[in-house]
């Protein structure tokens, strides 16, 4: 039974097919009919053809009506009598199309035969191409033609009874009607090879789907395991390093961190590039002062550039606006990628970055062009800057490692502001010239907050079900004067949030039993002595929908793993020092 249905369902697909492509070639038949028709009244004097041609019509008209009503509603339409006339109206057709034929064959015009032949021959061709989707209708609408070539050579005999060549029609008609039946066949093969590439083309495209959704999904889970261990080395080798007094102590602890800050850039490339690809990843768009972010990001990188004998020469800045709406992290994000790059290759000489604005309807379109004296770009390796995973050359890899994701990755963040990422170079030896462009909105100065308390004696609640976690976080509030009560647990979170006041709680979004957006629910949804606690989201996972999803359980901020000592104490401030802004819980 599942057999037969699939193949009626298959048979009425392609019925619908073969009913548009007739549709779609009902207007150039009567074009054809009618064009025939005024050809043999003009030229042989045929009046009465104008009757076969509106004959012709109507039935064409009908077949029009039919394909409409099929398009509307085809399974209703597929019964009865429509069912019926839908499948012999093909026949019809040519019926009356190919009756024109024979007394043109029967004429003593000259040149009549062979236009009664090449209108056959062409009818019958056309049928092939238009109804080769659906076998039924094809033979429907050939037979007659069919029918009509082999009666031409008795009425051939009979206008011509002398004449030699008479007999020699039949080797033409069945010479043609066999090269019309090869050319038929191969063009049925032809379209299932077509559709048997489109399904395969298909499966892979879907198996392709599934792969990187797969992948995104691996890189992901692989990215939240790994901050874990990355948080506590960050904020062991930070503790370790303000509490040893001696200097080899702090020379180690400062290679752990180094290593630690290098783990994590590449773990947020694989994540950020992860996201790009799956088309997950979004900007902001929040006012911020301009060019204090630039002079931020372009004055931490003043160290590194002394530290190599360079100079960092800084041009233009005095002619940005100050205050723009736009994403202010992944702008520094982007401009950190492209200075480390400039700086990374660049043994000698300077590097002049070049700040303009230009004025674009209600916004600005900012643009960075960063200028350097390093070794260059070969032109051939031009194409292969924005390819993930590649580097230039094998020397590269040795000397200076990475992902080969930089690059790629800011161009995408460029792009999703807006803007985007070009690179010249004249050669090796004459250095290279990254020029970004980012779209930003005019936005006006927010209004002027207090100046922050300390957060030191805060009453900090974290919870985290991984041990490892929880000590990470509490060595980074200890540095701030803060001493956490840990809660291992979503469930023992509410039993220490019942029984005592916090002033703020770091949750982790993802644990067993009761997770962080669940706790937060019940939190807010029971009454309390913390029920207006300001909860902030702690994971790995930063993306706008998972904030989206945070906030809606009534959680007020969110920090991500591993955790940014300095982000994670301004989340801190912002909430100590003032009422939350909380959307409340759904």
């Amino acid at each position: 039974m599942r057999g037969r249905a699939i193949n009626a369902k298959d048979r009425q697909v392609a019925i619908v097919h073969a009913a548009a492509a007739r549709r779609g070639n009902v207007y150039l038949r009567l074009v054809a009919t009618f064009s025939i028709a005024a050809i043999l009244h003009v030229f042989i004097g045929m009046k009465w053809v104008w009757a076969w041609a509106a004959v012709y019509t109507a039935a064409q008209v009908f077949e029009l009506w039919l394909f409409r009503k099929l398009k509307a509603a085809p399974e209703r339409f597929l019964t009865g009598w429509r069912a019926w006339s839908l499948a012999i109206m093909p026949a019809v057709t040519s019926i009356i199309f190919g009756a024109l034929a024979l007394p043109l064959f029967a004429s003593h015009q000259r040149f009549a035969p062979t236009l009664g032949g090449m209108l056959l021959a062409g009818a019958l061709l056309n049928v092939i191409v238009v109804n080769v989707s659906l076998r039924s209708a094809t033979l429907a609408a050939a037979i007659p033609h069919v029918v009509y070539l082999l009666i031409a050579p008795f009425i051939g005999r009979a206008a011509n009874p002398e004449a030699p060549l008479a007999n020699a029609l039949w080797f033409g008609v069945l010479l043609l009607i066999f090269s019309v039946a090869v050319a038929a066949r191969t063009l049925e093969a032809a379209l299932r090879a077509e559709e048997a590439a489109k399904a395969e083309a298909e499966r892979r495209r879907h198996e392709a789907e599934e792969a990187v959704a797969a992948k995104s999904a691996f890189v992901a889970m692989i990215s939240h395991e790994l901050r874990t261990p990355i948080s506590a080395i960050l904020a062991g080798a930070a503790r370790l390093h303000s509490e040893v007094p001696e200097a080899s102590a702090k020379t180690h602890a400062q290679l752990i961190a180094d290593a630690g800050g290098m783990m994590r850039t590449l773990l947020n490339d694989l994540l950020d590039f992860s996201r790009l690809e799956a088309g997950r990843m979004a900007v902001e768009r929040a006012p911020y002062d301009l060019r204090q972010a630039l002079a931020d990001t372009l004055r931490l990188w003043r160290p590194e550039v002394q530290k190599k004998g360079l100079r960092l020469r800084i041009e233009g800045a005095a002619g940005l606006p100050r205050w723009v709406a736009g994403d202010a992290l992944r702008l520094r994000q982007v401009l950190n990628n492209l200075l480390s790059n400039a700086i990374k290759f660049t043994e000698r000489g300077e590097i002049v970055v070049s700040l303009a604005a230009h004025r674009q309807g209600e916004g600005w379109t900012l643009e960075i062009v960063i200028a350097d004296t390093g070794r260059g770009i070969e032109p051939e390796a031009l194409p292969r800057l924005f390819t993930p995973f590649d580097q230039l050359t094998a020397e590269v890899v040795r000397r200076h490692g990475g992902s080969g994701l930089g690059l790629v990755i800011s161009r995408e963040l460029a792009r999703l502001m807006g803007g985007d990422i070009t690179v010249a170079s004249e050669g090796l030896g004459k250095g290279a010239t990254l020029r970004l462009t980012v779209r930003v909105d005019e936005a006006q100065a927010p209004p002027a907050q207090a100046s922050a308390a300390s957060i030191a004696g805060a009453r900090v609640l974290v919870v985290d079900d991984h041990v490892v976690n929880r000590r990470a976080v509490e060595l980074v509030l200890q540095t701030f004067g803060v001493a956490p009560v840990l809660a291992e647990s979503g469930e023992r979170a509410l039993e220490l949030l019942a029984a005592g006041g916090f002033d703020v709680v770091l949750m982790d979004v993802y644990m067993p039993g009761l997770g962080g957006r669940e706790t937060t629910r019940v939190l807010r949804g029971e009454p309390g002595p913390n029920r207006e606690v300001p909860v902030i989201a702690v994971t790995a996972s930063s993306t706008s929908k998972d904030w989206d999803a945070c906030r809606a359980a009534g959680m007020d901020a969110h920090v991500a793993k591993p955790i940014d000592p300095a982000q994670l104490h301004a989340a801190l401030v912002e909430l100590l020092s003032g009422p939350p802004a909380r959307t409340a819980a759904a």
